[in-house]
């Protein structure tokens, strides 16, 4: 029980941080573009968010858990790189198909690991949501060396 419940601490404290951290980043893109807020299911599974910074880089997180082991917690963020045929206004970007890839960080209990994700993501038309897939390799660096593969799908809903 005492083990849930520290879980359920350190949760809430980050969920908390990273919607700070969220609100006080580049708060003129928020308003221009909104915040996608979503889930995400694979490896890891959880709460999505996104907004993008200017018209080819977003920042994207997520708190998540993790199926592979038995530390399941974890949270995540990465600076992210659109394709060139992305380029334009994130609002117009609407009913396209842009690839990403970038750099980014990761906490899983008392690891540190660098993510590298590639993906893909449809901004749809007709609705403020986006659609994506992505294939993430990781870089445990702390407290020793390991790599790992994160792999999932994702929808967002964006909030103007």
């Amino acid at each position: 029980m005492m083990n849930k419940q520290h879980t359920m601490t350190r949760l809430k404290a980050l969920i908390a941080s990273m919607t700070l951290l969220l609100l006080s980043l580049a708060p003129d893109a928020m308003a221009r573009d909104g915040v996608g807020l979503g889930l995400i299911a694979g490896e890891p599974t959880g709460v999505s968010v996104k907004f993008w910074l200017d018209d080819r880089s977003a920042i994207d997180g997520a708190l998540a858990v993790s199926l592979a082991d038995n530390n399941p917690f974890q949270v995540h963020a990465d600076y992210l790189v659109h394709s060139s045929s992305s380029v334009g206004a994130a609002s117009e970007l609407k009913g396209s198909m842009p690839w990403y890839y970038g750099i980014g960080g990761r906490i899983k209990d008392n690891r540190f690991g660098v993510r590298v994700p590639l993906g893909i993501t449809y901004l749809f038309n007709s609705a403020p949501m986006d659609l994506f897939a992505e294939i993430v390799p990781i870089l445990d660096v702390t407290p020793s060396t390991e790599f790992a593969l994160n792999g999932a799908l994702g929808l967002r809903y964006y909030f103007h």
